[in-house]
């Protein structure tokens, strides 16, 4: 390979990716420790209350699941600082991080619905709905078994953990959303780099397309499945969800698919696609909020539980719309 066709590839294989990763992240926690600072978060606060109430979590947890309605990087942020200082336990900061998954799916829900409905049209109303249902499903079972688990704690004010950084007027906010920005980004970018450069050089030596040309080929253990679904589920192993459900609107508008069995192949490509996109996407980002050893903890709790909800919610719509 020539040197301007290196170049060229590494800037759009990594470097305008990476670059496109650390800007979406730096305003993602710019943001977050903007809002938290100007303490916004009071109405879901109030919603989030009985709930850590319930499930005997500490107002920390209910403060993190506040912020991740608007910042997925500062509630983990604020769940690694209260690990690290000893407020949290290991098990609760397990046990909030998967308490978390609910408010993280709103901030990815508008564009995965906006996605969807131009591609599989009232379909796609069944689709997020089976997922979102999904979601609510990992919060109710957080809420029985951290009541079960986790010990009782004595007070719980959730508002007032958001008050402590409360400040009087936005000159003051901005200033310490900047000081905290300094410093969380600075050890988010050392550990994020070079891990996400890491999971380049491993993509560009066929790692990814081998595990993932695997899993396509053992789809066909999903005897159930119509036919024609596999092409959806295999372009979702070896593509992104935009592959899949463009396969997916191709083939209900040419009738070779109903809407049932278009909702189970993205429901199984969901579930049979989500460990690839968690080490590629989602250890990076981890990695620089967490140790990198807890961080590969967290995301396999995090998909073990995501991908039980989701296989729970696909027998259930199975049987249901047979």
């Amino acid at each position: 390979m020539e040197q301007p066709e290196l170049f060229i590839m590494l800037w759009q294989g990594l470097g305008w990716p990476l670059l496109r990763l650390v800007f979406f992240i730096s305003l993602g926690l710019m943001i977050g420790n903007l809002i938290e600072s100007l303490n916004w978060t009071h109405g879901v606060a109030r919603l989030a209350s009985p709930l850590v109430r319930i499930a005997h979590l500490s107002d920390i947890t209910g403060a993190s699941f506040s912020m991740a309605f608007f910042s997925a990087v500062t509630a983990n942020t604020m769940l690694s600082e209260a690990y690290e200082q000893e407020e949290i336990t290991k098990q609760e900061l397990i046990f909030s991080n998967l308490f978390n998954s609910l408010p993280t799916y709103f901030l990815h829900l508008p564009t995965m619905f906006f996605l969807a409905v131009p591609l599989i049209k009232g379909v796609a109303f069944i689709y997020v709905g089976l997922t979102l249902f999904a979601a609510f499903l990992r919060t109710v079972c957080i809420l029985f078994v951290g009541r079960v688990v986790l010990p009782a704690h004595k007070e719980h004010c959730v508002s007032c953990r958001l008050e402590e950084n409360r400040v009087d007027s936005l000159g003051q906010a901005l200033g310490k959303a900047w000081l905290r920005f300094r410093k969380r980004i600075r050890r988010i970018l050392v550990i994020t780099v070079p891990i996400y450069t890491a999971v380049f050089v491993l993509n560009r030596f066929g790692m990814f397309n081998l595990l993932e040309t695997w899993l396509a080929r053992h789809v066909r253990l999903l005897a159930w499945l119509h036919p024609e679904s596999l092409g959806v589920v295999a372009l979702q192993l070896t593509a992104e969800i935009s592959a899949g459900l463009a396969a997916a609107g191709a083939l209900l508008d040419n009738g070779s698919l109903e809407a049932r069995q278009v909702v189970l192949a993205l429901m199984v490509g969901n579930v049979l696609s989500s460990p690839m996109r968690a080490v590629r996407h989602q250890f990076p980002f981890y990695a620089g909020v967490f140790q990198p050893k807890l961080a590969a903890e967290l995301i396999i709790y995090n998909q073990a539980f995501r991908t039980g909800s989701i296989i729970l919610v696909t027998i259930f719509y199975y049987f249901l719309s047979a």
